[in-house]
């Protein structure tokens, strides 16, 4: 299987080598097993034209070039090619699994490492490089071969970690830096190969973080590594401010980041981190003077406190917030958010009374609810854009106030601050019969008289908080807390305005969104990294909710397709479609709700007039968002194909006034031009949504609905 190793290679099992090269003659030349002859020959001329100008010696310079001509002598020769073939084939028999390796001289060890590097292979050059110079087979001390050995390593291990970095493996990216630095460190060889694998290692450091947080929670070695060189990483570079970085270059910024380029690795690592860790790890910076890292601690404590029915650590989190001054940031409607929390609902009227906010104050005048619907329906806003988002152990998406009040240790903790401020101010009369006895006054409908409730499903309250007459008999109300429903506005001057946020250079801060991060540091990029498969979504399956539409034409995805034949749009309903029984059974209300869908897609088409289709079935309010809409898309000269249908329902609660239901909607639409063509679609997806309907004038209006 070929000549011996002082004029060829021999073919052999790798394990059966004792000194041996882990690739065969095709690699090496670098050509396809199935190449020419002729195609050979003009292979080894390019790479004898094209030999390694990093420093290597002439000697090893020369031996590969003679290890080259001699891959070519034999996969030019017929026979000697077929004989090398034939034993590749048998070898791949006999041992599969093994590599084929080429036996080489000892006087010809570098240049087969260099043409492996060559090959692509520069795991194994840089592992058997180290194994070279490690003794009993150490060169000589400032031997060409000494030289030669060390320069491959380099070369070699920056190779490697840049194939680990490729494939998201940045932790053994970085030990294999660590280990080539250390090699070098020893030999006291070739500095300048030094700096450039401490600069990769320094640049590397945001993605091992990365790399370590993303693993599984159960990896605890793994994550402790991790926070601890987050920590270390964040007191190098002068806190999350960045105070230690003014005057230098990018150059010379830790891991190559400037004050921007860390606030978005920050904002990314943010999402591997659980709520707990998260308090700890800012609970130490503001120790050591971050106010970025206090208003992140009171941001984490409360979510913490929230979704952990904790109001402790919500009380804790106001506190601090409360102690803290940071420039451009107006803390008033946050502290009036976890005074509501609280269940101190005056304390929070005067924080938000307080805001300096124009837009916040307008807001809070325009809410056509009352002032406790409006205090609620912000919190709720704020937890689930602010608050809750950007922890790996908590779904931002369960902002429930009504579970939260209706927790026994929420209640005993609201019941023991009332006792302590009434025994600190006697005088003070701090109305919570809303939270624990009477109830609570129900806020109007804009548009009419309907009180928008969901308290006891038996009955409705009256404004006092007893129960209504039923059968001439009237009775207190349990002293349960029972949580209205309420609505989001439907008035456009009444949006929900920006949440304070810190301003200036700290406006990263507090915002809970997941950001869409493209960071680029010595050419790598951090998108892309993700938490095993529970954050994996892929690209055209985000959605993004609309607060002031329902669910069905609530979820727009945009994308630009070639024209399809379009959906269309299920039939309206003939005749009334009013709901007039007292007492409807689930398949009338069904019907409701799909008559309403239906005709709302047909005003949306651009069939018919709002106003006349949908009068019977659902409040001026809602006909109002399904006008806006349909103005808008006319504007933009564009229509709608929305195809909804209702593939599941059930009645949650019911009264003589008012019906809660859920339903699970079967929902996809298209987006048309002027010409016909589809510019934008959503995909077949199944939505979550509850449904508000109210008794008024002897029939069944839709009143409201929202995602869940």
């Amino acid at each position: 299987m070929g000549k011996t190793p002082d004029t060829a290679y021999s073919l052999l099992p790798r394990a059966a080598l004792l000194v041996d090269l882990p690739i065969d003659h095709f690699r090496l030349l670098g050509v396809s097993p199935a190449a020419e002859p002729e195609a050979v020959l003009r292979t080894l001329q390019l790479r004898l034209d094209r030999c390694p100008d990093q420093g290597f010696t002439h000697e090893a310079l020369s031996q590969r070039a003679e290890l080259l001509r001699l891959s070519a002598d034999l996969l030019t020769d017929a026979v000697r090619r077929s004989d090398y073939e034939r034993a590749l084939m048998e070898l791949g028999q006999d041992h599969p699994g093994e590599t084929a390796g080429l036996e080489l001289a000892f006087n010809r060890e570098v240049a087969g490492l260099i043409l492996l590097w060559e090959a692509n292979a520069p795991h194994e050059a840089f592992q058997l490089a180290r194994q070279a110079l490690q003794p009993p087979q150490a060169p000589a001390l400032g031997s060409g071969r000494e030289s030669d050995l060390s320069l491959l390593a380099a070369l070699a291990c920056r190779d490697a970690a840049r194939q680990d970095q490729e494939q998201r493996r940045y932790e053994a990216a970085a030990n294999l830096l660590q280990d080539g630095e250390q090699l070098l460190q020893r030999m006291g060889k070739l500095p300048d190969q030094r700096l450039l694998l401490e600069t990769d290692l320094s640049q590397l450091l945001p993605f091992r973080i990365l790399d370590l947080l993303s693993r599984d929670l159960a990896e605890q070695s793994a994550r402790r590594d991790g926070l601890a060189m987050l920590e270390e990483f964040i007191r190098v570079r002068g806190g999350l401010e960045g105070s230690g970085l003014d005057g230098l270059a990018i150059a010379d910024l830790p891991a190559g980041m400037d004050q921007g380029a860390f606030e978005l690795f920050f904002q990314q690592i943010r999402r591997f981190l659980t709520v707990q860790e998260q308090v700890d790890l800012y609970g130490r910076l503001q120790l050591a003077g971050s106010l970025d890292a206090s208003f992140l601690a009171a941001m984490a404590l409360a979510a913490a406190g929230f979704t952990q029915r904790k109001p402790e650590r919500i009380q804790d989190a106001r506190q601090r917030l409360q102690e803290l001054v940071l420039e451009g940031l107006d803390t008033k409607p946050l502290l009036g958010c976890l005074d509501l929390l609280l269940g101190d609902v005056e304390q929070a009227e005067r924080h938000f009374a307080a805001s300096t906010d124009p837009e916040l104050q307008a807001w809070m005048k325009d809410h056509p609810g009352d002032t406790l619907a409006s205090l609620c329906e912000y919190c709720r806003t704020w937890l689930a854009r602010d608050v809750l988002p950007g922890y790996r152990d908590v779904d931002a998406e369960a902002v429930d106030l009504e579970t939260w009040f209706a927790d026994r240790d929420v209640q005993a903790f609201v019941e023991r601050l009332e006792r302590q401020q009434t025994r600190q101010n006697p005088t003070k009369t701090n109305d919570k019969n809303w939270l624990l006895g009477d109830g609570l006054p129900l806020s109007l409908d804009p548009d009419g008289t309907l009180p928008l409730s969901s308290s006891d499903p038996s009955a409705p309250l009256s404004s006092d908080g007893q129960e209504a007459d039923r059968g001439g008999e009237t009775t207190k109300a349990s002293k349960v807390f029972q949580w209205p429903f309420f609505r989001r506005s439907s008035r456009p001057k009444a949006s929900m305005p920006e949440l304070p946020r810190p301003g200036g250079r700290a406006v990263w801060i507090g915002s809970g969104a997941f950001v869409a991060l493209l960071l680029v540091i010595g050419g790598l990029s951090l998108v892309g990294l993700r938490r095993d498969a529970e954050l994996s979504v892929s690209p055209d399956e985000v959605v993004t909710p609309s607060p002031d539409d329902d669910g069905p034409a609530d979820v727009k995805q945009e994308e630009l397709v070639q024209p399809e034949p379009v959906i269309t749009a299920a039939p309206e309903q003939a005749g009334d479609p009013s709901l007039r029984v007292e007492t409807p059974s689930e398949a009338e209300l069904e019907a409701l709700l799909q008559t309403w869908l239906d005709r709302k897609s047909t005003v949306l088409r651009g069939a018919d007039s709002a106003q006349e289709l949908l009068q019977p079935i659902a409040r001026a309010g809602l006909i109002t968002q399904v006008k806006r809409q349909r103005a808008a898309d006319q504007a933009a000269g564009v229509t709608q194909n929305v195809e909804a249908t209702i593939a599941f329902m059930r009645v949650v609660s019911r009264s003589p006034k008012r019906i809660e239901l859920r339903a699970d909607v079967e929902y996809r639409d298209e987006t048309l031009n002027a010409a016909g063509a589809v510019v934008k679609r959503t995909k077949q997806q199944s939505l979550k949504r509850t449904y508000i309907l109210g008794r008024d004038n002897g029939r069944w209006l839709l009143l409201d609905f929202r995602p869940g």
